[in-house]
């Protein structure tokens, strides 16, 4: 599957905004799907996950009640909201297909998108 991250940019601490990542080649259902990201300096994290039919969700402790993992699957896009931003959620964003996992480890993501900046401004 071929995965399209975009929607990162500039913010201000406490903006928001909104990771969209488009999936093609396979069929989306096929895959829990996971976001994750990696700052300079500083190992690939898990952010949140979402199941293969997207009743599913979990979260990094560190952005739970802010962040929120949704896909639509008339549109093969993955989601993901960010609130309340904090300078430390600035890193490049990476969403990924997992095809027998639950999105949530990094090492059973089989397909990765390019990954999208996002930068959050004190």
């Amino acid at each position: 599957v071929q995965l399209q991250a975009s929607g990162g940019g500039l913010v201000q601490a406490g903006g928001s905004l909104r990771l969209s990542c488009a999936a093609s080649g396979r069929t989306f259902s096929d895959y829990a799907m996971g976001w994750f990201r990696q700052a300079p300096g500083k190992e690939r994290e898990f952010v949140a996950r979402i199941n293969r039919n997207g009743v599913i969700t979990a979260y990094a402790d560190s952005v739970k009640g802010r962040f929120t993992i949704s896909r639509d699957m008339s549109k093969n896009t993955l989601y993901l909201q960010m609130n309340s931003l904090k300078p430390e959620d600035a890193a490049v964003y990476y969403c990924g297909a997992d095809r027998y996992g639950d999105g949530s480890r990094w090492r059973t993501i089989n397909y990765w998108g390019q990954g999208t900046l996002v930068t959050v401004s004190s």
